[in-house]
């Protein structure tokens, strides 16, 4: 087996209040959201199941605030910023591995805030269970294993990485993930 190793910060709190700037992208790269036209991304049917995924997430994480975001044909983009103080737990005691539990006290999980990765791990199982769930769309693996993240430090690069996911759908035909961009 690889030895893997964390692409994340050593000692960073990825529970506390701030805001992150993530990207998770498709398995192998395969454009399965939909395509752009005309600068604009127009979705398909996995790509609005992503995005209403999105949407819900604020249903089993209440206290997170969802900023900007885009779906592109082969990756996501989108900003979550956590607010762990005024955490309140949903959904305690769901069988789902990626959700975060209530304790009773009983040597189990405390109650805590959600950490990044919870947030970005809940979403991509609802999202690879939907799709699992429609083998229609003929779609074996929905995303790749990992997610880049960025801690957003003040407001001006909050408002640098807003400007970049608005710009993202027009500058597709320079994009690096778009599969028809040879490297330069």
């Amino acid at each position: 087996m690889k030895n893997r190793h964390s692409i994340r910060l050593k000692e960073y709190d990825y529970s506390q209040s701030g805001a992150y700037f993530i990207t998770i992208c498709a398995h192998d790269r395969e454009c399965l959201f939909g395509e752009i036209v005309n600068g604009q991304i127009e979705l398909n049917d996995v790509g609005r199941m992503i995005d209403k995924q999105w949407q819900d997430l604020k249903t089993r994480f209440p206290d997170i605030e969802l900023d900007e975001c885009v779906i592109m044909p082969n990756h996501f983009h989108g900003i979550v910023i956590l607010n762990p103080e005024n955490y309140q737990t949903v959904g305690a005691g769901s069988s789902c591995p990626n959700e975060t539990t209530k304790s009773s006290g009983d040597g189990g999980r405390e109650d805590r805030a959600p950490t990044l990765g919870d947030i970005v791990g809940y979403f991509k199982y609802r999202t690879t269970k939907q799709i699992n769930a429609t083998p229609e769309t003929g779609i074996k693996k929905l995303w790749q294993r990992n997610y880049y993240e960025h801690v957003l430090r003040n407001e001006a690069e909050l408002n640098e990485i807003r400007q970049y996911i608005v710009d993202n759908p027009a500058k597709w035909d320079t994009d690096e993930e778009n599969p028809n961009v040879k490297p330069s």
